[in-house]
């Protein structure tokens, strides 16, 4: 593996957990939404993620056995969550239905912050990979001076 095929992985999977950070933000910053441009309240969103190979113009080029088994990852869905939504009575909201329940997205902002918490930690980790091979290829153009 050459040092530009580590890069493409970092950043690969540093490109799918922003979109991951973004997602569980968007379904923060809605937890409240009752009415959305879609009509109804706010569905959660999850993100999903799938393996992919690291296809870099120089590494296709330069393709060896042991390439063939690295692989980045990227988002390979963003869904809209099934769960039914939380009726809470509130006849003074205007979305109140006729018996006076207004529906809330069904999002827990404690299950949302451990989410955050673990794509933050992968993202953190995925920096320091870049960093390191930053520094090991740094050190190698050191060597020949």
């Amino acid at each position: 593996m050459d040092f530009m095929t580590a890069f493409d992985i970092g950043a690969s999977a540093l490109s799918a957990e922003r979109t991951h950070m973004n997602i569980i933000s968007m379904n923060l910053a809605n937890a409240k939404t009752t009415r959305t441009a879609e009509g109804g309240p706010y569905q959660r969103r999850s993100v999903t993620l799938a393996a992919t190979p690291v296809q870099s113009p120089f590494s296709k080029a330069m393709k060896n056995a042991l390439d063939r088994e690295l692989q980045g990852v990227r988002v390979m869905d963003v869904a809209r969550d099934n769960r039914p939504f939380k009726r809470v009575y509130e006849p003074g909201h205007p979305d109140a239905d006729k018996e006076g329940y207004v529906n809330y997205p069904d999002i827990n902002v404690v299950e949302e912050m451990a989410n955050l918490m673990t794509v933050s930690r992968s993202y953190e980790a995925n920096t320091a990979s870049i960093e390191t091979a930053k520094s090991m290829f740094q050190k190698a153009l050191l060597l020949g001076q």
